[in-house]
């Protein structure tokens, strides 16, 4: 049984975590003007780009 206790407790653990990255990586998001988030989206692309290459 103590087991079980154990496997919850982490598994608990695990989902809280997960939703606190989850918040924080939609608060940096939030936080970003269109500008930005198209600037940053034509950087990825040449990126891309110049490593297909």
């Amino acid at each position: 049984m103590k087991l079980w206790k154990v496997l919850g407790v982490a598994g608990l653990a695990g989902v809280a975590a997960s939703g606190a990255i989850i918040a924080r990586d939609q608060r940096q998001r939030a936080q970003l003007t269109p500008e930005q988030v198209r600037d940053r989206l034509h950087q990825r692309l040449e990126e891309s780009q110049a490593d297909s290459q």
